[in-house]
């Protein structure tokens, strides 16, 4: 079992808090697994077992409480009576009208409630407005490349090739794994998410008639492909409905908005949108999307040769949302800094690429940085170690230095 001890102990600050725990992430990122540990945890610390319920979703032995007035009369008959009770509910959206259960449950006390979901239109709607101020969401991701190398107990140069290649999803990590196998897994991930996640997100929707049903998966796996051969690159709606006419598929955009829509929500697409450094305002037009795993790129891209210098950005992305970062493109005057991380109001200024040693490269990577007049942190990160070093307050850090640098 992979232990996240991060967000375990996340988890664990929120204990007896009157707040609902909610763990969100992409299938197979640990969800199941931090519940379990939880509970262990909970019972090591003197929580007896009769005080903590437990429920998977994805469990056939518990199929009737999909109901949601059957699984509230379940829990509500589990309640110790003067103690606090620890419910855990794994992947909650699968429940219909599941936030009756966790509204009714929420006021009564001495009750603490954790819950887990793979899609994020389960925090929007009904919820949402039922759980203003109520709630705390932990948003769970795939291993970082440190939890990487601690599971596998590889070297830090083989370790990032084989994270580049294969990706975070814990199970890998801890498997014996080949090509094959590693491929297969995947597969299996990206099918249950495309399928399942986008099943359920859709019985969600059924009373909201605004939202059109997500009926034809090749059209979703076609845009989940495009999406995954643009990473890093300005990406809109207009650009991909395009693409998709040009390849003789006639589609309107609102169509392809709520395809695009429903990959972002399932965790397999992150948006990061434009930021104006100096005017400090979010721009409209023009995002980019990265994916939440480079295994899962690589499985629905496979080729020989990527751009290495795009995923390398693509895991910069993710490590500093788990550094808990807010993030974001920079744009300034004419020119782009690849990230914009903010946290409390204190920012942090990014450049990301594969090699520096050309002058034109270097010169084209430290120009949008010299043009920012504010005194944060500003960092070059690259796989060249030729020209790490400091250029007047600008740093060039060697990448996979940074990514297990713990300080940052």
């Amino acid at each position: 079992m992979v232990q996240r001890k991060e967000y375990l102990n996340q988890l664990i600050s929120w204990k007896d808090e009157q707040v609902i725990k909610v763990v969100t992430g992409i299938r197979r990122c640990g969800k199941s697994t931090l519940l379990s540990q939880c509970q262990q945890w909970l019972k090591e610390n003197g929580v007896t077992k009769e005080q903590i319920v437990s429920v998977n979703f994805e469990e056939l032995e518990y199929e009737e409480l999909l109901d949601y007035r059957k699984l509230y009369q379940y829990l509500k008959e589990h309640l110790v009576s003067g103690k606090m009770t620890y419910i855990f509910l794994d992947e909650i959206q699968k429940v219909p009208s599941f936030e009756k259960v966790v509204d009714s449950l929420y006021v009564k006390p001495n009750v603490d409630l954790y819950i887990t979901g793979s899609n994020a239109y389960m925090l929007s709607g009904d919820l949402a407005t039922l759980l203003t101020g109520r709630y705390v969401e932990i948003k769970m991701l795939p291993l970082s490349f440190q939890e990487f190398l601690t599971i596998t107990g590889l070297g830090v140069e083989q370790g990032f090739s084989e994270y580049l290649k294969n990706g975070g999803m814990p199970y890998i990590a801890a498997m014996n794994r080949s090509d094959e196998k590693v491929n297969t897994y995947l597969e299996g991930i990206y099918n249950t998410v495309i399928v399942k996640d986008i099943e359920d997100r859709q019985a969600r929707k059924e009373s909201d008639p605004s939202k059109r049903k997500i009926t034809d998966i090749a059209l979703l796996k076609t845009i989940a492909k495009y999406l995954a051969s643009v990473i890093g690159n300005p990406v809109s709606i207009r650009g991909i409905t395009d693409y998709l006419t040009s390849n003789g598929r006639k589609i309107s955009p609102n169509t392809v908005g709520d395809y695009v829509e429903a990959l972002t929500e399932s965790f397999i697409f992150y948006p990061a949108e434009r930021f104006d450094i100096v005017g400090k305002q979010i721009l409209k037009a023009n995002r980019k999307m990265y994916i939440v795993d480079l295994g899962i790129r690589n499985y629905i891209l496979p080729r020989k040769n990527y751009d290495l210098g795009f995923s390398l950005e693509n895991i910069v992305y993710f490590e500093l949302l788990r550094r808990g970062y807010k993030v974001s493109i920079g744009k300034v005057g004419n020119t782009e800094v690849d990230f914009v991380a903010e946290k409390q109001g204190v920012y942090q200024y990014f450049q990301v690429t594969a090699d520096m040693t050309a002058k034109e490269t270097f010169d084209r990577e430290i120009r949008p940085l010299e043009s920012i007049r504010d005194n944060y942190e500003k960092i070059i990160l690259t796989l060249d170690r030729l020209t790490l070093g400091n250029y007047n307050g600008i740093q060039v850090r060697y990448l996979t230095d940074w990514l297990l640098d713990a300080k940052n």
